[in-house]
């Protein structure tokens, strides 16, 4: 039996308001036409620093079925194209069809910190009773959420959106596109700060996923977060059911016992009334907490939890947000943890706290190596310098600094632990490598900006490439 198309001409241009005479179909969407797919549909987005305009003709040469242009588009050598005014809101309105077409049950999640594994998280889960379509990588954006939900197949039983936010006002008209049924804060931090004058705003502009809502619907909240109270008011007034989460005796989807292990951790919640026992693949508290909120979005999309439950055993972390890898050497097994997707104090505490649970046994040193968090504002350097805490607590043996806010964290350090210093990872790097030895377990963290990827693949490529001999004679 054939595949059923995505979208038809005939789809496209009733939700566009772009007339085309031609028939056909298309079988994806795509922004990008370094990753089209032949018989992608290609929207040309006009961006800050990149014009999809200029793509097109590239975007038809590996196999694009049509394009949505701006109007003004020069056609003459192109494929079937729908002119509209503006190509971001065709996306929109592609998406707002998706939505009005499916009969899906549609969870969405936005947080400061935890909304891409959650994300996974539910994918896996909802996948076990049916056909589930979720946000590809992190996209959370004006751009991402549109994509994500015009991508959206139409037999879809479940859909998944995460849905993210610099700035107040962003997420509102993402959260009324996507109509979620259930709604997941996984946490408020000072995430961002630098673009508001208080964590209680950031709470606010979280809160804004509940004003798309649908009626009778659900906000799960995290209970033990400072916020919860102030996120509980802005969902009290959209008649929605209100689920809290956490380790506090009064969530409804509970934390009851926690056990970590280096490669994941053993569970017990109770989720919303059901009693599951569960393995989650990741390591990590904060990780459990996430699960078993997606646990209670999953039961109230009419999901077996215990199924649901028990498919975490599978899960991975998504890459760049504590993809573990591990390498053999002579002296020990080294750890190779890639926290390099992105840092804000929350989630760098609680990446600090991941890696002081790496058992001594397995490992002799535990390596912090982290970069700069950005956008955090004026106060930028103390919540640098106060991660020495964290540091401490954890019993983390070494630290290496990248950039010049972590700097401050650096010079905060007793001698013992100063691994190295540097501006940059380039700098870094050479110090590092020559550090590092058979095992270790090292933790990479830092923003996105701060480029702590290329440590984490020089650390990868080091190990994988440096023979066993070479190995053993720098430990000795």
């Amino acid at each position: 039996m054939d595949e059923k198309p995505l979208w038809t001409f005939e789809e496209i241009s009733d939700a566009t308001g772009a007339g085309v005479q031609a028939s056909g179909n298309v079988s994806g969407v795509s922004i990008d036409s370094r990753s089209l797919k032949p018989g992608d549909l290609f929207v040309a987005i006009k961006g800050e620093r990149f014009d999809g305009h200029k793509f097109v003709e590239a975007a038809f040469g590996k196999g694009a079925a049509a394009a949505i242009v701006a109007s003004d588009y020069d056609m003459s050598s192109a494929g079937v194209c729908f002119q509209v005014p503006d190509t971001l809101e065709a996306l929109n309105a592609l998406a707002r069809a998706s939505r009005a077409r499916t009969s899906a049950r549609i969870v969405a999640v936005t947080g400061s910190v935890g909304k891409t594994g959650t994300k996974e998280m539910l994918r896996l889960m909802l996948s076990t009773a049916g056909a589930t379509h979720a946000s590809e990588k992190s996209y959370n954006n004006l751009w991402g959420v549109p994509l994500s939900l015009a991508r959206m197949p139409r037999e879809s039983r479940f859909g998944v959106f995460e849905i993210g936010m610099n700035h107040a006002g962003e997420i509102a008209p993402l959260a009324r596109m996507v109509r979620p049924h259930t709604a997941i804060v996984t946490w408020v931090a000072p995430v961002h700060i630098e673009f508001f004058a208080s964590v209680a705003e950031i709470a606010d502009a979280k809160a804004e996923i509940f004003e798309g809502l649908e009626q009778g619907g659900a906000a799960i909240l995290p209970v033990d977060n400072e916020q919860f109270d102030r996120l509980v008011a802005r969902a009290a007034g959209k008649h929605v059911g209100i689920f809290a989460f956490g380790e506090h005796s009064s969530a409804d989807a509970r934390l009851v016992s926690f056990e970590a292990r280096e490669s994941g951790s053993r569970v017990s919640a109770d989720v919303l009334g059901t009693k599951v026992p569960f393995v989650l693949g990741v390591p990590g508290r904060h990780l459990a907490l996430n699960a078993i909120a997606a646990l209670g979005a999953v039961k109230l999309s009419g999901v077996s939890v215990e199924d649901a439950a028990a498919v975490l055993e599978r899960f991975e972390a998504p890459e760049g947000r504590g993809r573990r890898q591990k390498f053999e050497t002579p002296q020990g097994a080294v750890l190779i943890i890639d926290e390099t997707y992105n840092a804000n104090p929350a989630s760098m505490r609680a990446a600090l706290s991941v890696l002081g649970a790496t058992p001594r046994n397995d490992h002799a040193r535990r390596i912090a190596v982290l970069g700069d968090m950005l956008e955090l504002g004026h106060a930028a350097p103390q919540f640098h310098e106060e991660l020495e805490s964290a540091i401490d607590s954890n019993d983390i043996d070494l630290v290496f600094c990248s950039g010049p806010l972590m700097a401050y964290l650096y010079g905060q350090l007793p001698a013992n632990k100063r691994g190295g210093s540097a501006s940059s990872p380039e700098e870094l790097s050479p110090v590092l490598l020559d550090a590092v030895r058979g095992g270790d377990a090292i933790m990479v963290k830092g923003s996105l900006g701060s480029r702590m990827g290329l440590l984490a693949e020089g650390l990868r490529s080091h190990f994988s490439m440096v023979p066993a001999a070479e190995h053993a004679r720098k430990a000795g």
